[in-house]
Parts: structure tokens; sequence; C-alpha cells
């Protein structure tokens, strides 16, 4: 028996051996085609069995194999798969070597191109890029603003906190003077500049890639890139066909659905692409729920070899409850109600009654053409149209309920009293002046009953617009060293403005000086149009020679204004047209990269920028007066780089230099005799100058670390003078002083440094951490606050502060089905911090102290789900 049970194990033994020896291990590095980029987490699976694994942090794979000839077949989301023929011999490594795998995004190097996307060691900018899983994995509930956060010099807040109200910093200079770019589209509001990001909610669920380019960028478009361009990429139409389904939803209350179908290429030559979602539910911040839709659709065809058109369709239909700057918490309100405290809500008979609410739809539908004329020209062509409807509310009123009802013990607005304070207000006078009475007459006896006018309401602010544009692109290689790029970029523009009543709060009336009596829906305060056409001609001229790339590229643009005021200039409802306002800006750039290895570069660049001012500063006090002293902005900047890049480590520094001088400014103020005049700064000046640090290290298979680092230091250079205007004429009254000098620029730490990790713990679960740092942040102040010689000083310094967040990851099959869960965490240590302030003049320390400001969100999580099918 001992024998027979000897000889069976030594069997199995060898049966065992025999099984371990008849394999083979097949290894490899599965890279991006396009620009060399490793790709973790690729799937490499060997055809017909269910031998497979995903690729490490430094793209390789190491496969264990049966012996015998197989097909080995390599996918990763947004790429073209690759089969690939292999024979495994038996205790023998197979190396396949570089695996490169083709984008599966239709038409996307030719996006690449009417968005001037920049090209490692080879582009002369300083440029980070995100890609599209880094923001897949770490956005979760951050706003879109955040994701960029661990970039140089990129500072996000969340602001209020309200959905989609977050605004981003680049090197110093706010979303006014940092160029948004959609598909190589402009977005920035043509009048003023800004950015509003609740317009764009859902773009993450679209989003391809995002590049950072810090400075004037490569940009060949007249653009607001004074601190840089956040070239974002959406998805293109996909070649592969599939989709996937995705849940997410927040501890606060918060819920998303997605859902993203792509029909692959047809053998008609047809690709469509639709990603949508929904988001709904509660914020952290009280009373700044969301209600938001968003879409994305990118059709494709294909005419013949050399032709291509394109049509993609992006818009986020939204309405969320805000928390504005005008909110911002004193010490007083945070020791009492803490971080997330909104003074600006209350009840009305039982329900949620939110003064400030943002309601906005602004879909932009794009044709882009591609044709290849022939072997050395191509033609890359967008027309594009937009549309946005929508606006805000807020609190409209006379005294003493001019921005605040009467509030609660808790805080918060006591709408039912404002109501009834409204319903019992008769206002005899004013009811007969706009005929808001009733007449009844019964036996002879007449009765009239007055309208009772609302004294605090809450009102709209409608900001509506039509926006045409196109731009077109011709890239001509002369030979293999020389290509000329030149184009048009036009667009027209025309923002409607007005206020509406949107609650009366109990009243049966608001009382308009110029509309007259007004009820719900009906205009009051002001009625305007602003009216911006825009025409530009680029060029750009780049020579490449072995090691060498050298490029100029130059601009030239005309910029007319006209303002169109339906209120104003009454009465008889005659609109008032003003002058047609010309003016001409242009930019000039120029740059050098330098290739002294296969793993170093040097670049140097260059350019000045002579921008027209944006409109709001071409009108005086919201009228038709002409801003006479109105000049443009200088914008001179230089750089200097270097990049190491090696397969497992590389690192990026620059330094920079920027000099913005005769900045616009248009603002107000009650001076010391009580009156309010009008103040027109345009001798402001400021530099920017810093060091920029990025680096990344693949220490191995399992560990991805790294980081950043910025040294700045911004500040006002000079005091600067202001004209001062009448508020009622619009007539000059004299100049007075600002006093500027030597001023830290605000709202952005000028020292900061990160670190982030990436681990594969196991084959199908990944953790990650980031830690940024923050220091030297400075409030934001109102250049216009320091015109009181007695009164200087330097602007209050917030405290320093970090930050941690971190996510895991979990791959898996469900129902056979490549699925993945994704936990984050956003600030994991719970430190609620001051993230911005506004500042002002304690006479008894002699400098300026905290005045109000906005905490950091403690620590929240988010969860989401993922199908993909």
């Amino acid at each position: 028996m001992k024998k027979e049970h000897l000889l069976l194990a030594l069997m199995l033994s060898l049966l065992f051996a025999t099984a371990i020896f008849a394999q083979g291990v097949v290894k490899g590095v599965v890279m991006d085609a396009g620009n060399g980029e490793t790709l973790v987490g690729a799937t490499v699976v060997i055809e017909g069995t269910t031998i497979g694994l995903t690729t490490n942090l430094d793209g390789s794979f190491l496969l264990i194999a049966p012996v015998g000839d197989h097909k080995l077949k390599v996918s990763f989301v947004g790429y073209e798969p690759k089969t690939i023929d292999i024979s495994v011999k038996t205790g023998s490594t197979y190396n396949v070597g570089n695996i490169n795998l083709k984008t599966s995004a239709i038409g996307l190097s030719e996006v690449n191109i009417l968005a001037s996307v920049a090209i490692d060691r080879k582009t002369p900018v300083a440029v980070s890029t995100i890609s599209e899983q880094t923001i897949e994995n770490n956005l979760g509930s951050q706003e879109f603003p955040e994701i960029m956060k661990n970039t140089p010099n990129v500072y996000a807040t969340k602001t209020g906190g309200g959905y989609g109200d977050s605004r981003v910093n680049v090197r110093g200079f706010d979303q006014q003077n940092v160029a948004v770019l959609i598909n190589g589209i402009p977005v920035n509001d043509m009048e003023n500049g800004w950015v509003y990001w609740s317009n764009w909610a859902g773009l993450g669920d679209a989003t391809r890639s995002i590049q950072i380019q810090r400075g004037l960028g490569a940009s060949k478009l007249a653009i607001n890139s004074v601190g840089g361009t956040i070239n974002i990429i959406t998805k293109t139409s996909d070649m592969n066909k599939g989709g996937s389904i995705q849940i997410g939803a927040t501890d606060f209350g918060r819920f998303k659905q997605i859902l993203t179908l792509s029909t692959g290429k047809l053998k008609t030559g047809t690709a469509i692409t639709f990603v949508g979602s929904h988001t709904y539910g509660n914020g952290y911040i009280a009373a700044t729920w969301v209600k938001a839709w968003s879409y994305f659709l990118s059709v494709s065809q294909d005419f013949g070899k050399n032709n291509q058109l394109v049509f993609t369709a992006i818009g986020a239909p939204q309405e969320h409850g805000q928390r504005n700057n005008y909110y911002m918490l004193d010490s007083s309100m945070f020791n009492r109600y803490g971080p997330k405290y909104n003074e600006n809500w209350g009840y009305r008979g039982g329900e949620l009654l939110n003064e400030r609410i943002n309601y906005y739809h602004k879909p932009q539908l794009a044709l882009n053409w591609y044709w290849k004329i022939n072997d050395k020209a191509n033609l890359a062509t967008s027309a594009y149209y937009s549309f946005g409807t929508g606006g805000g509310s807020g609190p409209l009123g006379k005294y003493p309920y001019k921005y605040e009802p009467p509030k609660t013990s808790y805080g918060q607005y006591d709408w039912d009293k404002m109501s009834d304070i409204n319903a019992a207000n008769v206002d005899t006078t004013d009811a007969i002046k706009n005929g808001q009475y009733s007449v009844s007459v019964k036996d002879g006896d007449t009765t009239y009953k007055y309208m009772h006018r609302s004294i605090h309401i809450i009102r709209n602010s409608v900001n509506n617009h039509q926006w045409y544009g196109l731009l077109s692109t011709l890239t001509y290689n002369f030979n293999d060293m020389l290509t000329l790029t030149a184009g048009i970029d036009t667009r027209y523009y025309k923002g409607t403005h007005y206020r509406e009543v949107r609650d009366l709060l109990g009243g049966d009336y608001w009382s308009d000086s110029k509309f007259g009596a007004a009820k719900v829906g009906d205009k009051i305060a002001y009625w305007n149009d602003g009216i911006v056409g825009y025409s530009g001609l680029f060029s750009q001229l780049e020579y490449t020679r072995g090691i060498l790339n050298v490029f100029v590229a130059a601009t030239f643009s005309n910029t007319t204004t006209k303002r169109i005021d339906y209120r104003t200039y009454l009465p008889e409802n005659t609109k008032a047209v003003s002058a047609v306002l010309s003016n001409n800006g242009y930019d000039f750039k120029a740059g050098a990269n330098v290739n002294i290895s296969e793993r170093s570069n040097f670049y140097v660049n260059a350019g000045f920028y002579s921008r027209v001012p944006f409109f709001k500063f071409m009108f005086l006090n919201y009228s038709n007066e002409v801003n006479s002293k109105l000049k443009n902005e200088k914008i001179t900047a230089a750089e200097l780089g270097y990049t190491y890049k090696a397969p497992k480590f590389n690192v990026k520094v620059n330094a920079y230099y920027t000099i913005w001088s005769d900045i616009s400014m248009l603002t107000g103020f009650v001076s010391d005799s009580g009156k309010y005049v009008i103040a027109f700064m345009s001798s402001l000046k400021e530099i920017h100058k810093g060091i920029e640090i990025e680096a990344s290290w693949k220490t191995n298979r399992w560990l991805k670390l790294g980081g950043m680092a910025n040294l700045g230091n911004w500040k006002y250079t000079d005091d600067a003078s202001a004209i001062l205007y009448d508020d009622q004429t619009q007539e000059p009254i004299g100049q007075g002083a600002i006093y500027t000098k030597g001023l830290k620029v605000g709202n952005q730490p000028q020292t900061s440094f990160g670190i982030n990790t990436k681990i594969k713990v196991t084959k199908s679960i990944d953790l990650g951490v980031n830690y940024l740092y923050y220091m030297d942040l400075y409030a934001q102040f109102k250049p216009e606050t320091r015109k009181n010689p007695n009164e200087t000083g330097q602007a209050f310094k917030l405290p320093n502060y970090g930050n941690v967040d971190m996510r895991l990851g979990w791959r898996f099959k469900f129902a056979g089905l490549d699925s993945y869960f994704n936990w984050n965490v956003y600030n994991v240590m719970n430190n609620v911090v001051l993230v911005e302030a506004e500042d002002k003049y304690n006479g008894n320390r002699g400098e300026y102290v905290f005045k109000k400001g906005f905490w950091s969100w403690g620590r929240n999580m988010n969860f989401s789900l993922k199908v993909r099918f």
C-alpha cells in the first residue's frame, strides 16, 4: 500500500514538473505610438485563453505562457488593438520589445494642429500634459480646474463652493488672463475674458487630454494667454466599437451617472461617439444643490482618402445653488457656524429658498473639415456656433433690506418674515404713480385698493449670447526642414444683458425708476447689448534640422465693439447705439529648442503682446460714454528651460520673466465727500518671475513617484494713478493716486511644492496619494482700496497650508466585462484652512489684516463604478 502511495506521489510530481517546464515567459513594453509614453494598465491577453494581465506602472509586462505558437492581443482604451504572433519555447523568454499602439481617436492629429498642441523635445514652451487616465482616476467629484492643481504654478479653488463655481490661476494671473481652448476654439468670454466652468459641467467626462502651456504658449491665436493656455482636447469619434456605464456618489449626497457609446468606424466611413451624464443632489456647502445634464456628440465621415468632416456638439444645461464672493465668511461667521455656512438662504413656507441660483445652457456646435490638399499642404478648418441662455439670481431691495432680509437665530434668512413685510407694504404715492391700484364703485361709493410694493425681491441677472466663429489653419511643408503655418481667426459675439423680477417675495409689484411697475418676468434695472467683432491673421515659420528646431510667429488682429442701451436713454423705448470702436492688437513670438542628446534638450522663447482691453473697460459706468483714455495692455515675456527624459526618469526645469504693463481697471468707490465716483486705471504694472520644476520617476514596475515645485515672485512695480469721473455725468473730475508699489500679487500661492505617488498593490489594485503644500499666499485686494497714503502696507498673508488626497482603484470582471471601482478621498487629514481672502486696514496695528474669505472643504469622498462593454 505504501509503495502504491509513493508511486502515485511520484507520478503527480512528474506531471506537475512537466506542466511547469512546458511554459515560457513573454515580456515587453506597451507604448503610445504618437508620443512614446508608456501605457499603464493596458491589457495583454493570449487569444483563445484566459491567460492575461495588465501592464505595470512603467508600461511593462511579464506574462507566463504555455509552450507553442500563439497570438498575443494588446489593447488599451482609446487605442487601436494590436495582435502579435509569438512562439513560446519551454523555459525560454520571448521579448516582443516595444509594442506601439496607435490612437483610435479619429481626426486627433488634425485637432492637435487647430489647438496648437505642444510637442515634447520640439515645441519650446513650458508645458504639462494630463492624460485621459489621470483625469478619469482623479477627477471624481472635484471641479474641472482642480484636476490641474498637481502641475507647476496652477492654483485652483472652489471659491464659494457651488457646482462649477471654481476658478483657476496660472503664474499669478487669473482666468481673465489665462486662455482656455476646447479643441482649439477660444471659450473665454469676449466681453470680460472670464471662464464660467458651470457652463462646461460634464466636460471632464468627454476630455481626452489637458495641456497646460505656461507663459505665452504655443497657440498661434491672439488670445488671453498672459499667464498661460489651458488646451482641452475632447474625445473624438472612436475607431473602436463599444461603450461604458458609470455611476458615482459622494458622501455628502451628490450623484452622477455617465453613459458612453461608440459605433466604431463603419464600412461607410462614418463613426459616432456619444457621452452623456446626469448630476444631481446636495452640495457640500449649505443650499448649493445641483441639477445638471451634459452631452457630447462627435460624428465623423470620410470623403475619400483626403477629406474628412467631423461634427461635434457639447453642452451642459444646469441649475445650482450658490454662495458667491459677496458672502465670504468673516471670523465671527466662521467661528459660530463653521466653513459650510451660507447665509443667503432660508425657508419660505417650509421649502428651501436660496436667493443665489445660477442657471445656464451654452451649447457649442462645431463642424471641422480636414483636407489633405497634397503631400505638402494640409488645411484644417473649424466653423463653430455657440448660443448661451441663462443667468444668476440675487437680491435687490431698498433700505433697510437692500441686501439682507431679516435673519433667524440660526443665521439664515427669514423669508416668511420678509414676505410678510412686503405683503403689508402699501406705498400710496408710488402705487398711484405706477397705476398699481384698482377702483371699485358700490352704491355710489368709490373704493381704491392699492397694490403692495415689494421693498426686497429676488432678481435674475440674465446674460444671453450668440457667438459665431471660423478658424482655419493651413500647414505647408516647403521641404523636410521648413514648414509654414498660417490662417485666419474670425469671431462675432453679441451678449444681451438685463435684469428681471424672479420672485416678489409676497408683494404685488416692484417699482423701477425707468421701467415703472414690474411683475415676475418683467425687465428692470438695465437692458443692453454688447457686440464684439474680431478678425485675426496668424502665421508661423518653423525650421527643423537635426537637433535644432526654431520658430517665429506673428499675429495681427482687429477688434470692434459697440454697445446698445435700451434703458438708460429712454423715454419711449428708443434704443441708443454707441459709437463703433475699432482697436488693433498684435503679437510676435520666437523660440528655439536644441536636443543636445537623446535625453536632454534646452529651449528658449520670448514674445511681445499688445492686447486690446476687454469690452468692459471701453465704456464708462454701464453707459455708452466712450472711455477716451483707453490704451492697449502690453505683455513682454521670456523663458528658458531644460528637460531630461529617460525611460524611467524625467525632469523639467524652467525659468520665466513676464512684464504686464498698462493694465486696465475700471471700478468705483465712495469718496471722502460721500459721493460715488468712477475710477479708471491704465498705468498699473506687474512683474511675474520664477522657477518651475516638474519630475517623475518610475522606480520599478510597482511604484511611480512624481513631484513639482514653484518658486515665484509676483508684485506691482509702481504706484498708479486713477482718472476719476462723476458717476452721473461721466465727466472727468480729477485724478487720484493708488499706492501699489511693492505689493504682492494675490489670490495664488507664490511658492508651492507637490509630491504624488502611484502604487500597483496587486495586479488588479492600484493606490494613489497626492500631497500639495502652499506658501506665500496673499489676499486678493482691490487696488482702489490702496488710495490713502496713510494706509499703505503689504496685503494680508494667509497661513501656509498642505493638503493630502488619495485614491484606490480596483480592476475586475463583472459578468465578463472589464470593470473598475474608484474611491477618491479628498483632504484626507480633514485640514480646513483659509484658501482665499480679502483684507482691510487695521489702524491700531498699522497693517492690513484678514477681512473675510473662504475655507477649504473638509474631508470628503467620491465613489464610482465603471463597466465597459
